[in-house]
């Protein structure tokens, strides 16, 4: 796959699928800030063909890593996590995916984290948006106190408020395969 191609692409369902915009704050935000910016990527994560453009996009970027498995919060890494696991399996290089739950299992082992991930993993987290890093950040905080190895995370989409610096924070590298701004570009373009 032409993953300069499959970007343009991704980028393009992004804007379609997933990004409002508005000159005036009217988008109400998790932490109950208002924001002229609305990006919704379930829309996106959630469509066949983007799903397969994030899978080969973020394998493309936890390859070199040689990682043991993907995963995070549900249900905004969810679908991503699922993805690059099915691409990885495609390429013979087998890559896990897990889901961090919300809150811990309340019968059986009560656990945190679901799926083929055992102490010691090498993982990267996944999300889909990023805006001040929290989702991410209960995820990195989940892995570790299950004793899995943190490499980096990454997100389909980092708003540029601050997400990057708080999950930096917790000596986590952090990268983004779009922007905000990204986002805004095109949208002026159109």
């Amino acid at each position: 796959m032409n993953l300069i191609k499959a970007e343009k692409r991704l980028l393009e369902i992004l804007l379609k699928k997933s990004f409002k915009y508005s000159e005036e704050p009217i988008f109400k935000l998790v932490s109950g800030r208002m924001s002229n910016y609305y990006i919704n990527c379930k829309t996106t994560t959630l469509d066949p063909e983007a799903m397969l453009l994030i899978g080969h996009l973020f394998y493309n970027k936890v390859k070199p890593l040689h990682i043991n498995a993907i995963g995070g919060l549900t249900l905004g890494a969810d679908p991503i996590a699922f993805a690059t696991a099915m691409v990885s399996g495609m390429q013979d290089d087998a890559i896990n995916a897990f889901v961090v739950r919300k809150k811990a299992k309340e019968h059986g082992l009560m656990k945190w984290i679901e799926g083929n991930v055992q102490e010691g993993n090498k993982v990267v987290i996944v999300d889909d948006v990023v805006t001040t890093g929290q989702s991410t950040i209960d995820a990195v905080d989940r892995a570790r106190e299950s004793n899995l190895n943190m490499i980096k995370a990454i997100a389909l989409v980092d708003r540029q408020e601050g997400g990057r610096e708080n999950i930096e924070k917790r000596n986590v590298p952090f990268e983004s395969i779009f922007t905000r701004d990204d986002l805004m570009n095109l949208y002026k373009k159109r």
